[in-house]
């Protein structure tokens, strides 16, 4: 329960009491070794990762958990055992899934590309084929977002209550939100509750009986603007009661933009904007526990890359000067100077902390949870390129 409220500390002393009378109750290794992961202790997480795979040794999202819990090493890795396993995973397609995710990235850790990349199209290409998924009902809905929230909607009246303290990092998963959430959350006056669908959830509510994403775009556009921003409110807070500023780290919230900037008009809006060939490949190499399923293959990361882009375009065209870009490339080669810059842009004193973000003890639940606990590095800047090849497909489409 504590896990799903996203409470991962107290998650962690309930399945520490329950793992010292159960010690090999596979789904008590799993879930505590999740709460080590989302809280930093990245080495107790692999060691009961260990112990769950000796004891459950089907479980194969162990093996994948494990692998992304630290870099891999020529002289210590899972890479031998993987195979084996990946050998006797037939018709088990979950199974077969994360096993060549966990090998992509083992694989890739150690400098061996081309064989982890063939793993990780393996891969991509059968957990794509679980899927009825459309990127290009997503485009559809992107361009009718577009067309609702136009400079008419904006010059209405009817603004929701000012979003005083509210903080919206968003953009692409993978582009580094995580990143700048760690930074921020780092200051003292400053706490995040992390990805979650508040308001999503919020507006869906008050659009109740729409039965198509077309005609929610267009019933989200007359809700009561305080209707809105009370229901994210009142959501939020109950999350983070006491907190002068509260992040919200989802990063498909782009789509709510124009949402946020009118029932929430003093909120600030982060957007991660990342090389779209880095963010690209970083997104196609990750194994989504749940959303974003236009990440398994190229074309379609491609095509949805474009179409964030064009509706990113839009809102900047109809809200001059309320989106705050922050590069990803720039941020990792000059932290201080970009992070000072970005706590400036939220009328904040700055703190020193925020460059030390990897010693920040909350905890993260996100594919980034195990980044987040080393300093800065710009060693993912241009990664794509030891693919090109490989990732031409989506290149062609980027380009065209």
């Amino acid at each position: 329960m504590e896990t799903q409220l996203g409470d991962h500390a107290v998650a962690r002393e309930t399945l520490a009491r329950a793992h010292a009378l159960a010690p090999d109750d596979p789904a008590i290794l799993y879930n505590l070794a999740s709460a080590e992961i989302a809280v930093g202790e990245m080495g107790s997480a692999e060691k009961l990762l260990d112990q769950l795979i000796e004891i459950a040794p089907g479980d194969h999202d162990a093996c994948y958990n494990r692998a992304t819990v630290r870099r891999q090493t020529v002289d210590d890795n899972h890479i031998d055992d993987l195979m084996a396993r990946l050998s006797k995973v037939s018709g088990n397609v979950a199974g077969e899934i994360q096993l060549c995710y966990a090998l992509a990235k083992e694989l890739e850790d150690i400098g061996e590309h081309d064989r982890g990349f063939a793993y990780l199209s393996r891969g991509a290409g059968a957990r794509r084929r679980q899927m009825a998924y459309r990127v290009e009902d997503d485009i559809s809905t992107m361009e009718d977002i577009a067309a609702v929230f136009d400079e008419g909607y904006f010059a209405g009246s009817g603004d929701g209550s000012n979003g005083e303290g509210a903080i919206f990092i968003l953009g692409l998963p993978r582009s580094g939100t995580t990143l700048v959430d760690r930074i921020l959350s780092s200051h003292p006056e400053v706490n995040s509750i992390g990805e979650v669908n508040d308001l999503a959830l919020a507006i869906t509510r008050l659009c109740a009986g729409a039965n198509s994403k077309g005609e929610l775009v267009r019933r989200s556009a007359a809700i009561d603007p305080n209707a809105l921003s009370a229901a994210y409110r009142n959501s939020t807070t109950q999350r983070l009661p006491d907190s002068p500023y509260i992040i919200d780290k989802t990063p498909l919230n782009f789509l709510y933009i124009g949402l946020i900037a009118k029932t929430m008009p003093a909120a600030k809006i982060i957007n991660l904007v990342r090389d779209p060939m880095d963010v690209g490949y970083a997104m196609y190499k990750t194994l989504f526990r749940m959303g974003y399923p236009f990440s398994y293959d190229l074309e379609d990361i491609g095509r949805y890359i474009c179409a964030k882009d064009q509706l990113m375009a839009h809102w900047e065209s109809v809200l001059p000067g309320k989106i705050i870009n922050v590069h990803y490339q720039q941020l990792v080669t000059r932290q201080e100077h970009e992070s000072r810059k970005l706590v400036a842009a939220l009328d904040l004193e700055w703190y020193p902390d925020c460059l030390s973000f990897h010693e920040n003890k909350s905890p993260s639940a996100t594919a980034s949870a195990a980044q987040v606990r080393r300093p800065i590095y710009a060693s993912s800047v241009g990664k794509w390129k030891a693919y090109e090849s490989q990732l031409a497909p989506l290149a062609k489409m980027l380009n065209a």
